[in-house]
């Protein structure tokens, strides 16, 4: 049987409201700023849009508001191409926003509103069961609550599907979804959290520390160092291609959108995230997050 979904994305959904700054006001001031821009976003659509435009049949688990922000994020999602049909609407709640000010140096600031992402529940993953189970690879993160994470990854197991998380933002999770996880995708700051703050500057020994908490494999995300992955196998690190980065604002959901199709397609761990460095180094040689995802022919050489 061929699955209709090579990869499925139980996650948030978000308008990105941008404002450049030249100064972040202090307390009781107000600091004009440029222009607001809005852009999709959402960790859950990043994904579900990166796995796409890479071209990929993907589908979404999430929630919007019955509002001007769900009807945009609803449209970006489906030109291209992302199935929808469990893209549910609250109504009376307002779509998750995100509240962005950039600095001259690019640093940003973020405050986010889950909003309807907050509603995502039990009945929206049974709801969901046939796409989710219908699906190679289910992706997840953690802007949504943790109990439909939880419901969801059970019944991608229980299909048989592969279990991907990525642990953003950094929150506790239990010893029975870690243990679903093939892989569990960190950054050093969420391997730090899992490790009750230990940190250590060899990321191979993080990466085997962290296989050794519970996950089937991990991945460690190193930004332009590339990444570090640990598994029965033992330990591997594998460099990035180099990149004149721009913006670096929703990388790591390209990067994990291109692990998660090319594990659905049937590579091994590590060749899957030696083509996921490649899209995550694409993704940085352009402003914002769903418009700097690259197709498959835009890649950089290994």
């Amino acid at each position: 049987m061929i699955e209709q979904w090579e990869v499925v994305v139980v996650g948030s959904v978000n308008a990105d409201l941008v404002v450049g700054v030249d100064r972040r006001p202090a307390p009781g001031e107000t600091v004009l700023g440029s222009d607001l821009v809005v852009h999709p976003g959402g960790k859950g659509a990043n994904q579900a849009v990166a796995a796409a435009r890479l071209g990929g049949r993907a589908g979404i688990v999430g929630r919007v508001g019955d509002d001007g922000y769900g009807e945009l994020l609803r449209g970006a999602l489906a030109a291209d191409g992302v199935d929808l049909a469990h893209l549910a609407t609250t109504p009376g709640v307002p779509t998750g926003v995100a509240l962005i000010t950039v600095g001259p140096d690019g640093d940003n600031s973020i405050i986010v509103s889950p909003g309807a992402n907050a509603r995502l529940g039990a009945a929206d993953v049974a709801a969901a069961r046939a796409m989710i189970a219908g699906a190679s690879v289910v992706s997840f993160q953690l802007e949504v609550p943790l109990p439909a994470v939880e419901a969801a990854a059970r019944a991608a197991a229980e299909a048989g599907g592969r279990v991907v998380l990525n642990l953003s933002p950094p929150a506790p999770v239990p010893d029975g979804l870690l243990a679903l996880c093939d892989p569990l995708v960190v950054n050093e700051h969420e391997a730090a959290f899992l490790l009750d703050g230990a940190v250590d500057d060899d990321a191979g020994a993080l990466a085997a520390a962290l296989a050794r908490s519970g996950p089937r494999s991990v991945v460690v995300t190193l930004g332009a160092d590339g990444v570090v992955v640990a598994d029965g196998d033992g330990v591997t690190a594998i460099p990035s291609p180099k990149a004149d980065a721009v913006d670096t604002t929703g990388a790591g959901d390209a990067f994990t959108a291109a692990l998660c199709l090319r594990l659905a397609r049937g590579d091994a761990l590590r060749d899957a995230a030696r083509y996921a460095t490649r899209v995550g180094a694409a993704a940085v040689t352009r402003r914002g997050a769903q418009s700097s995802y690259p197709g498959p022919d835009e890649l950089p050489e290994p």
